[in-house]
């Protein structure tokens, strides 16, 4: 199949107020099944975004435990099939041979971001511990971040129906930002933009359009970075698993507005510390 990030469908359009009815197009998002495969064999099924699919694979990857450096990839390949699409990923020998060993297979709705684990431990999984990471960031360099990542989202400007993830760096700007229509896939895509551009996640700020589940907070700081911001609300166990984490999670943010719920030392926020 031959696969964009955007369609066209007729719509009946109703408006209430002036009692009007037309017929119009609207642009939508496609969404299409993409298949990560290793060595041959299908480890993951994902509905998604058809485009950035390199990225995808590197990042799943990544957030997966499969890899942790985008050198034990050799290739990918983006085979069209009849009805979506096959990432054929080719690990390192002794990569590969480490996979073979924890081989399970995964499928998935859009906006499940645990599909295929094996027990209540692994959807509970310890994260890597970012809180020796020395980032600090003002609250101007917050809110440029999140203005920064709504203008750099063109999918969701045309359709509004898809979810953005940036990687801010400071002095730098944001330096990626990736879309999809689930919003663990586009934070997989944003963290394999990251590995691939040679940056460490250390090194600057996730900002996401999304709520904070707790996979978010896992993923993030499986990248190494050290402080998450959202335009929507944390769950209580992202909250937990931030804390344990000594990773920064701002949420809510709308404006110069915004919650700090972990590690508040990492924003300079520019005010006098008191409980209005």
């Amino acid at each position: 199949m031959t696969a964009t990030r955007a369609t066209h469908r007729t719509v009946t359009r109703i408006a209430r107020k002036g009692g009007v009815v037309s017929e119009g197009v609207r642009p939508v998002p496609e969404e299409v099944p993409i298949a990560f495969s290793y060595g041959g064999s299908t480890h993951a099924v994902m509905m998604g975004t058809p485009v950035d699919l390199a990225d995808f694979a590197l990042g799943f990857s990544l957030t997966e435990g499969i890899i942790t450096s985008a050198a034990e990839i050799e290739s990918i390949e983006i085979v069209d099939e009849e009805t979506g699409i096959d990432v054929q990923i080719t690990l390192a020998d002794d990569v590969a041979d480490a996979l073979k060993l924890r081989r399970r297979h995964m499928a998935g709705p859009v906006g499940c971001g645990l599909c295929g684990i094996e027990s209540i431990e692994q959807a509970v999984r310890p994260v890597p511990d970012v809180s020796g990471t020395r980032m600090m960031l003002s609250a101007t360099a917050l809110s440029a971040a999140m203005d920064g990542l709504n203008r750099e989202q063109p999918l969701h400007q045309l359709t509004r129906a898809v979810h953005g993830a940036g990687f801010y760096v400071p002095g730098k700007g944001l330096i990626a930002v990736r879309e999809d229509v689930g919003r663990h896939n586009a934070l997989d895509k944003l963290c394999g933009a990251v590995l691939a551009s040679g940056h460490a996640g250390s090194e600057g700020m996730v900002v996401v359009t999304s709520r904070l589940s707790v996979e978010m907070v896992q993923k993030c700081a499986i990248l190494g970075a050290s402080i998450l911001a959202a335009i929507s609300a944390p769950t209580a166990l992202a909250i937990e698993t931030a804390e344990k984490a000594g990773l920064t999670l701002v949420a809510l943010t709308r404006g110069e507005d915004f919650d700090i719920y972990t590690h508040s030392y990492r924003i300079d926020t520019g005010v006098d510390a008191h409980v209005a």
